[in-house]
């Protein structure tokens, strides 16, 4: 079958990691499937489980294309290892949560992209940034305030029992 990148983007707050890690749990056993941690220039936290690199490394990284795609968001550098653009050529489907802004660079550059985006009310988003009490998380209301509409292939309402969105976000994994 073939493989792909499954990208999943939305605002703060809307359970992105939450539902990656439901889905990741539901699909242990299914080695087609393969969500690696994100390269971060920032420690991993109890909220985000990403593997550390240092500046240095990022710039370097980008310079060199040493990344299958890396974005700036927060202050931050992102990345996705070279190694999953690898895994999904070899037919895998790696599962990755990405700033909406990286989207259109991933359309562009990874193979049988597909754009899962994940929302909540306003409210509640607020609600959860709130209660993470992430000091990186920096100003809450510019958090919430940024806007990036974007054309996604499932959006999926994360405003009720985590278990029933990601069900939802499995069942568009197994679809692929």
């Amino acid at each position: 079958m073939p493989g792909g990148f499954v990208l999943v983007v939305g605002p703060s707050g809307a359970g992105k990691d939450t539902l990656i890690r439901l889905a990741r749990a539901a699909l242990a056993d299914e080695p087609r499937y393969v969500f690696p941690a994100r390269l971060v220039t920032r420690p991993p936290s109890a909220h985000e489980e990403n593997e550390e690199l240092c500046e240095a490394a990022f710039a370097q990284g980008e310079a060199t294309g040493g990344f299958a795609l890396s974005w700036r968001a927060h202050g931050l550098g992102y990345a996705l290892s070279a190694e999953t653009l690898a895994l999904a050529r070899a037919g895998r489907v790696v599962v990755a949560n990405v700033s909406r802004r990286a989207v259109a660079e991933g359309g562009a550059r990874l193979p049988a992209v597909t754009v899962v985006a994940v929302t909540a009310p306003p409210e509640l988003l607020s609600r959860r940034l709130a209660a993470r009490g992430r000091p990186e998380d920096g100003d809450l209301a510019a958090r919430l305030a940024r806007e990036a509409p974007m054309q996604a292939d499932l959006t999926i309402l994360n405003d009720g029992a985590p278990e029933a969105a990601a069900a939802t976000l499995v069942a568009h994994l197994r679809g692929r």
